[in-house]
Order: structure tokens, then sequence, then C-alpha cells
């Protein structure tokens, strides 16, 4: 199967070009391919001619996106339309990236594909507008606190801190899913090959924990491969760390549709283990 990867060279345009078994793929970034140039993507789709597009591509800067809207939007809404209509126009199908920031972050429990959007920020707001660009072109894929080989993500930055500093402080009253980029992408494909699909399915690695949490576990597993000078990751709360961006307190992402077409996420345990030992055990 021929499938067009934008974002190629983000952490998961690289997860999705490692996993691409038989697949023929095309991993296009900047500056060969401006998702936001209409004319680049025609081009871009007769050349390559795809039967499926994944759109690892976006403008994922949370906090920035607070004072750069129409940046965010452009990338996030604009070009995902741009792209469902060349999808359209070359009978291509489109899988898109979405995120858990869609939601507000105050359900009590894991959130269902067909639950309201009420995303609180710029970035919210553009994926949620993201996702409406889609439309019948193709597929939404939601998933959460994402992290692989080479970053840049949440697993990174522990680590780097952890060589630097003895006592870190970690948000401790988020809740929600880490998802290995390989993992991930192995589900995009998994969807990719099935002739019909629903309109949207979240995708996240099994087991809800916070970034303190996270962190405390990241640094334990690293400290496998790599002397680190941390010696404890104290928790606070989110009043104690303020961002310009609200992040949501609990997005959870309820993964039992896509566990219904047998694609069922191992523990973000497993998948963080792998990665680190693939990274820091060479």
């Amino acid at each position: 199967m021929k499938v067009l990867v934008t974002g190629g060279r983000g952490q998961l345009g690289r997860a999705l070009v490692r996993r691409a078994g038989t697949h023929e793929v095309f991993a296009r970034d900047l500056p060969e391919l401006d998702i936001c140039d209409a004319t680049a993507v025609d081009r871009t789709f007769a050349e390559v001619k795809p039967e499926v597009v994944i759109n690892a591509a976006a403008y994922t800067a949370v906090d920035r996106a607070e004072a750069e809207p129409e940046k965010a939007f452009a990338v996030n809404r604009d070009a995902v339309a741009i792209l469902a209509g060349a999808c359209s126009a070359h009978h291509a199908r489109l899988l898109h990236v979405s995120t858990d920031y869609v939601f507000s972050g105050s359900a009590q429990r894991p959130y269902r594909e067909d639950e309201a959007l009420q995303p609180s920020g710029v970035y919210g707001a553009s994926k949620a507008a993201g996702e409406q660009a889609v439309g019948s072109a193709g597929t939404v894929v939601r998933t959460s606190w994402l992290f692989g080989e080479g970053g840049p993500s949440f697993v990174h930055t522990m680590i780097r801190l952890a060589k630097e500093r003895p006592v870190l402080r970690v948000v401790a009253d988020q809740r929600g899913c880490p998802t290995c980029a390989d993992d991930l992408a192995i589900a995009l494909f998994e969807l990719a090959a099935r002739p019909e699909l629903e309109s949207i399915y979240h995708f996240c690695n099994a087991g809800p924990t916070t970034w303190h949490a996270f962190a405390e576990a990241v640094i334990a597993a690293a400290r496998q491969w790599q002397p680190l000078v941390c010696e404890r990751v104290d928790p606070i709360t989110t009043a104690e760390y303020p961002t310009p961006a609200k992040r949501p307190a609990y997005s959870v992402l309820d993964t039992s549709r896509i566990a219904r077409l047998g694609i069922v996420p191992r523990s973000w345990e497993q998948g963080l283990n792998e990665m680190l030992m693939k990274e820091l055990g060479r």
C-alpha cells in the first residue's frame, strides 16, 4: 500500500517510517512539502499517488499557540482541509492524528469518541477545528502524551533535567495516558489496511497516570542505562506551575472502540522500557 506521511521528520513521522513494514511509505516534511500550500500538496499527490495519507504534521507548541493563534489554525485546521480536499480529489483515504486537548479535561471517566468537544485553549481549539475539516475524507485518531525515539517529548526533557538537577518538581494533579509513538504508528497502519472505519478512534497506551508518576518511571528506567544526579521527584500542583495555556486535568481516552477491531494497546510502561532500551542501551 502506498502511504504518504506528512510531518515525516517529526516524532510520529519517524516512527511511521520505522514501522512501515511492507507498505511503501513516502515521508514528507518542510521544506519539500508545506501542507498549508495547496499547490504543493496537489503536486505531491500527483507525484506519490498515495492510497492512504497519514497526517502526522501539526502545530504542537501548546503555550506558544496562545500568542500565535493564526499559525496554529493555519496548520491544524486550514492545512487539514487542504489535505482532505486533495484526498477526495485523488481518491485517497486520510488518517488524521488529533489530541486529547479537544476535551475540557473536567471528566471523571475516560472520554469516548462521541463526547462533546470543549477545548480550553488555542491549541485544542485548532485541533478540534481540524477534526471537523477532515469531514468525509477519512478518519480521526486521537492520542495523548506522545513519546518516541529521538523526541522531543516529556521523556527526553525529564532525562535531560535528571542529569542536571538533584530534585525535580513535576505536576501531580493532571491525569492521562502516555503513548509510545511506535505503538501509535503500528495502530495507524492497521487502521489504514482496513476497508471500512468509523469516523473517530482513540489510541493511547494502557494505564492512566500523572505527569509526576510518569516522570518517576522515566527516571527509574533511564537510570539503568545512564548515570543521573536526580535524587527525587517532588509532586506539585498545576497552580504551582502556571503556563500560558491551560492543561486538561483529566484527559484519559477510552480505547474500547479500537480494541474491538483487535487493536489492543499495551501498557505505557512496556512502550517506555522498549524505547529507552533502544535509545539509551546501545
